[in-house]
């Protein structure tokens, strides 16, 4: 399972979307408004879920905005930031 993959199931399952699965959500599918369609209570559990599954820190609103704008992004942080 890729990084992608993993990112894309904590999303279903941590945020226990309906009628969202896996497979519905492509790589740079905007995570807020009209993609995914998430929302500022989403964002906070999505840290909490990054630093629960990744051992990744989200420090603030403007790494958050970088980081959570897609699958693509996210696993870009992790990989980024998950040597350090």
């Amino acid at each position: 399972m890729t990084l992608k993959d993993k990112i894309k199931a904590m999303l279903v399952t941590g945020l226990n979307l309906p009628d969202v699965t896996e497979d519905d959500i492509a790589d740079d599918t905007p995570l807020f408004g009209d993609g995914l369609g998430l929302d500022s209570l989403d964002a906070v559990e999505v840290v909490v879920l990054v630093q629960q599954r990744f051992g990744v820190t989200i420090r603030d609103m403007d790494e958050g905005r970088v980081a959570l704008r897609s699958v693509n992004s996210l696993a870009e942080f992790i990989e980024r930031n998950s040597a350090q």
